[in-house]
């Protein structure tokens, strides 16, 4: 079975932080792209969000905070590769419908490579620009073993554990410059890795 990552919202806060937020359950892609050849310094306060923090929604090509390691079937990535493509055409100027199927079956396989975690998992994304290079650090979320121990923990406090992030992966270096603040959501020590 495939995994890809679908948008996830457990709070109504992305409707807030970002110009538009995705819907949740899409399935999602890194959206570093949108950003690319563009100066920060001319962004909005939203755009300057989702640039540092968020998820592009394939279909809303809204954002997302947060996105959680999903099952699919091959079809579903077919899909997922003719609907990015088509996007990339209508909204972002590509040259071709060739030049947009190989620039979305990149995004799609990135975005596989991202959730070689086990399903429910969660993912944040840190990014940065440094020397016009966009950074990417990605975080995980994984649910806590049901038992005893948890039980006398506080369900809010207790329901995900942060992990290492392991492996590399193609396009980007990651380096953020801020922290996405998930220990908001949760208490528990955070450990990251860089994903290149």
């Amino acid at each position: 079975m495939l995994k890809f990552p679908r948008t996830i919202r457990l709070d109504p806060s992305d409707t807030f932080v970002f110009e538009r937020a995705a819907e949740p359950g899409e399935w999602a892609v890194s959206g570093a792209f949108v950003f690319w050849n563009r100066d920060p310094a001319a962004l909005g306060q939203k755009q300057r969000v989702a640039l540092r923090s968020g998820f592009l929604g394939i279909d809303s090509l809204g954002w997302s905070t947060l996105a959680i390691v999903t099952e699919a079937t091959e079809a579903e990535r077919e899909t997922m590769i003719e609907r990015l493509a088509a996007q990339l055409v209508e909204k972002f100027g590509a040259p071709d419908a060739e030049a947009a199927r190989l620039a979305a079956e990149e995004e799609i396989a990135f975005a596989a490579s991202l959730c070689e975690h086990p399903p429910q998992t969660l993912l944040a994304v840190q990014r940065s620009v440094e020397n016009g290079e966009i950074r990417e650090r990605f975080r995980t979320l994984k649910p806590r073993p049901v038992g005893a121990d948890a039980d006398r923990l506080h369900a809010h406090a207790s329901a995900f554990t942060f992990h290492e992030v392991e492996g590399d992966v193609e396009p980007q270096e990651v380096e953020p410059q801020e922290e996405v603040d998930l220990l908001g959501l949760i208490k528990n020590d955070a450990r990251t890795t860089d994903r290149t």
